[in-house]
């Protein structure tokens, strides 16, 4: 399998309301929009994020979003009015979650401090 690109895909019950959101966390808006129940933002050369609203039921999708300063993510997302929990230190970083209108959970994680271990 030669992977080009991989898009973590979640699921909306209103695709307008989840747009707005995702474009205040991302700070700007989608790169297309294949269909009229989907938009989809290219983050990196390799990888990005996809809404839905194709007959699913929401509030299921988790993300996770390597940061270069959560403490900085943090100041801003509150500046946009979303609340995240209290910093959870793990084993290899620092990490704040937040549920998006459908419930689903995004955990902020600062970069790894050391690596990981082999699989």
């Amino acid at each position: 399998m030669s992977i080009q690109k991989i898009y973590t895909a979640l699921l909306t019950a209103d695709l307008a309301a989840a747009e707005g959101w995702y474009a205040k966390l991302l700070g700007r808006g989608p790169d297309f929009r294949p269909m009229d129940t989907m938009v989809q933002w290219d983050l990196f050369d390799r990888g990005g994020l996809v809404l839905s609203s194709y007959g699913e039921i929401a509030g299921r999708g988790v993300m996770f979003l390597v940061v270069d300063d959560v403490a900085a993510e943090r100041r801003r997302l509150q500046g946009l009015g979303n609340v995240l929990g209290d910093d959870i230190e793990g084993d290899y970083s620092t990490l704040a979650q937040l549920r998006d209108p459908d419930g689903n959970l995004l955990t902020l994680a600062a970069p790894p401090s050391r690596p990981y271990p082999p699989a």
